[in-house]
């Protein structure tokens, strides 16, 4: 990042593109706005992003300026740092998950892959802090469950201790990225009814420590939910923009990615009426004309959202100027990573490794929201880690069918394939 110098960020319109809607967030926390004002001027208090990375810009704001070069330098190495925090949790589930080997060539892979590391060193976003939490949450959901750990710790892994750790995670995550809460049930009960227990005391008291986990998870919330209230007169529970966001991915003229051309950012109309109607109103207004067009055509929905299941996993399209190599590269990369993930994932469902189908529900569940609203490639950065694993996984797993000897004789190669290495 820092040789690179990634953290030189374009400065139009007026420093837009440090940090998007959280970074003009931060800058009204720190010019004391309040949380408000995502557009441009002063448009009034926001719940349009979860408040986590906000926040931590607008820290890194009041130490190091607003919009300056050092304060874009520091938001991204808090970026690469966790990126390179995820490694020990990528390696721990291929450790218990599979063996060390895979382990191992997975936790390099992360480390030193530039694809995995793109969104740390270039965007002020929150992917890679969302993705940190979610590797962390797999990591403790696999110790809860002992996945491979020793057998005799079978019904005393899922502590009380490490329940309300569970609830923190989560409810740090929802904070970050309010998407992933779809997994969040599944991970839970799989925790909660795959631990043995032999008591009829053990399972009340895994029950109250889950209960516990809950409150927790509640109680992250709590304080951002009643600053909504406050803000709003309305229970907002963590954001207010699905209404505008489901418009503008299938509206009238929508192709199955955002119309970023009618956002309030973009389309000035769109924002005076914005800071018209206040957020909250604004919202309604554009959902309801979502589902109005969504009823009046629901075919052409289902076509858009199964475009989107296609570019989730397949390559989200750029602009026509990005370059015809560039583009073709990134989507052989895209689509490799992509079919070598769910390979792996099939393969380790048919052989029923720990924790398969947790992993199997993650890569059903995440991407379900962007499959009805829009999708873009740094959406699927929290399952890379995992998909990361389970290409590595595939791969490791290659077995030959036969051995291949390779000799010269009379200046020509020749294959040989003896019949007792064909039977293998």
């Amino acid at each position: 990042m820092t040789f690179a110098h990634t953290y030189h960020l374009r400065t139009w319109d007026q420093h837009f593109p440090f940090g998007y809607e959280m970074g003009r967030i931060a800058r009204a926390l720190v010019t004391g706005y309040g949380y408000a004002d995502p557009f441009h001027g002063h448009s009034g208090p926001t719940a349009w992003v979860p408040p986590l990375y906000p926040l931590a810009l607008a820290a890194d704001f009041r130490f190091f300026g607003v919009y300056t070069n050092l304060a874009a330098w520091v938001i991204l190495a808090f970026n690469c740092v966790l990126s390179a925090f995820t490694v020990p949790f990528i390696w721990e589930i291929g450790a218990r998950c599979f063996n060390r080997k895979i382990a191992l060539w997975s936790a390099w892979l992360w480390a030193l892959y530039p694809a995995a590391m793109q969104y740390a060193v270039k965007w002020v976003w929150e992917m890679t802090l969302t993705t940190w939490l979610f590797a962390w949450v797999l990591v403790l959901a696999l110790r809860m469950r002992n996945v491979g750990g020793p057998p005799e710790d079978a019904g005393k892994t899922a502590t009380a201790p490490r329940w309300a750790a569970f609830g923190l995670l989560w409810g740090l995550i929802a904070l970050s990225n309010p998407s992933l809460l779809l997994f969040l049930p599944v991970c839970g009960l799989w925790v909660l009814f795959g631990t043995p227990f032999s008591k009829r005391q053990a399972w009340r008291r895994q029950f109250f420590s889950a209960v516990l986990a809950t409150c927790v998870f509640a109680a992250c919330l709590a304080p951002w939910a009643y600053r909504n209230w406050l803000a709003f007169h309305k229970f907002i529970p963590i954001r207010a923009n699905f209404g505008v966001e489901l418009y503008l991915g299938n509206g009238n003229g929508a192709t199955g990615l955002l119309m970023g051309y009618d956002h309030p950012f973009e389309a000035p109309d769109q924002f005076r009426l914005y800071k018209q109607m206040g957020e909250i109103a604004y919202a309604k207004m554009r959902g309801e004309m979502a589902k109005k067009i969504i009823l009046g055509d629901p075919m052409r929905f289902v076509r858009l959202s199964l475009r989107r299941v296609y570019y989730f996993w397949f390559s989200v399209p750029h602009p026509a100027d990005e370059g015809f190599l560039n583009e073709y590269g990134r989507n052989i990369n895209f689509q490799f990573t992509s079919l070598a993930a769910l390979f792996g994932l099939l393969l380790a469902l048919r052989r029923r490794v720990p924790a398969a189908w947790l992993f199997a529900w993650a890569f059903a569940l995440l991407p379900l929201t962007y499959y009805l609203v829009t999708v873009h490639a740094r959406f699927r950065h929290p399952l890379e880690p995992l998909m990361d694993i389970l290409a590595v996984y595939l791969f490791q797993s290659a077995e030959k069918s036969w051995k291949i000897k390779w000799f010269s004789r009379g200046g020509r190669a020749e294959l040989s394939a003896p019949a007792a290495s064909a039977r293998s």
